[in-house]
């Protein structure tokens, strides 16, 4: 199982001191906890993508070259990379730029955004967002998967013979999730193409949580990628740890009250009961998480939100830390034990997608699978 962590890169003031740090100090702090990330052991570092303040991670791409140069072993992904109002050409010349530049250690989450003014800055319409997703993505995958494109849709000026450059890395496109927190077309569109379905996991309650990666891995089933319980999922959540949970609420109470998104609105005790937000003990953030897979099943990827809302890079790091060393290696050894052995431990890699073959459906532009359950149904 892939654990990792996440950032939105919110520049936010710290309410126990009242400073507000500049962006580049907090792009500078998004690649310090990379770092640290990979230090202790995480699998994956995802960075959002914002086009409007308080928020500073506008090029994802530019972010994660500059990770993978300083990592290793890092994966490298997004949370998430705008499909509505990115040209999908350019994400396709970007993310393959990416691939190669990191060694294959790239995949990305697709999603329509939640930011409403961001779509006629790029001269696009909100109220169309579901149908640019879907045909966006269709032409993503034909221009990572055709040597030459002609295309004409609605959405864009027309391609002819259009090659895009560079082509993926040993031709093999990244792994696509797709996030979403309330679009079930979104969890279809996953299902339909047999890739990841990502929910961030940090507001909703359980119920709903649930009811959306239902919906996905049915679909997956009926697709004909495998059982719904094989279904490629991964979820989000957030976390504040402290010796005693006493302590921890203490530290996180001034962050959670004037965060930017839920702050000033439930309260921290109640937020904790609705969401997955976990504020204690390393010991309590470990009981939580293993819970997920009650609601969510047997899933493959782990993000934590660790450093919204102010919160200085020093205490950010300190969560990764604890994390890393204390709380992710209880959490592979857990979900290891309650996983079946039909079910698969690690999303697809670019490893294990160029040793399954160029005849593997992740090469299609439409699986074959997908078109056989769409003629029968």
């Amino acid at each position: 199982m892939q654990f990792g962590i996440f950032s939105v890169g919110d520049v936010t003031a710290d309410p126990t001191t009242g400073t507000t740090i500049s962006e580049h100090d907090r792009i500078e702090m998004m690649t310090k906890i990379a770092i640290k990330a990979e230090e202790v052991g995480f699998d994956v570092f995802a960075t959002g993508e914002h086009h409007n303040p308080p928020f500073v991670p506008s090029s994802p791409t530019t972010m994660l070259g500059w990770i993978a140069a300083r990592t290793e072993k890092l994966r490298l992904s997004t949370a998430t990379t705008l499909i509505t109002t990115n040209d999908p050409v350019k994400i396709a010349e970007d993310y393959a730029m990416l691939q190669h530049l990191a060694n294959g250690r790239v995949d990305l989450t697709l999603g329509r955004g939640n930011t409403g003014p961001v779509y006629p800055w790029f001269g696009k319409d909100i109220r169309q967002g579901i149908p640019l997703a879907i045909e966006n993505y269709h032409l993503l995958r034909r221009l990572w998967r055709e040597s030459v494109v002609d295309w004409e849709g609605e959405f864009r000026t027309p391609l002819q013979s259009y090659t895009s450059t560079p082509a993926p890395l040993d031709g093999t496109p990244p792994f696509v999730w797709h996030g979403s927190i309330r679009s079930p077309e979104i969890a279809e569109q996953a299902a339909f193409y047999g890739d990841g379905f990502f929910h961030n996991n940090i507001f909703w309650n359980k119920e709903h949580t649930e009811q959306m990666v239902r919906l996905y891995r049915q679909r997956f089933e009926h697709y004909g990628h495998g059982s719904a319980d094989q279904a490629i999922v991964g979820l989000g959540g957030q976390v504040f740890m402290a010796e005693t949970e006493a302590e921890a609420k203490r530290r996180f109470r001034p962050y959670f009250d004037n965060a930017p998104v839920y702050g000033h609105g439930p309260s921290l005790e109640d937020f904790e009961k609705m969401t997955p937000l976990t504020v204690g003990t390393p010991e309590q953030v470990i009981e939580k998480t293993l819970g997920f897979a009650d609601y969510a099943g047997d899933y493959q990827r782990q993000l934590f939100l660790v450093d919204h809302a102010g919160l200085p890079l020093e205490q950010a790091l300190e969560q990764v830390e604890i994390l890393g060393t204390q709380v992710v290696p209880v959490l592979r050894k857990e979900f290891e034990l309650r996983r079946p052995a039909h079910v698969p431990s690690n999303p697809p890699t670019h490893e294990s997608l160029v040793a399954a073959g160029p005849d593997s459906p992740h090469h299609d532009v439409v699986p074959s699978a997908a078109l056989l359950a769409g003629q029968e149904a």
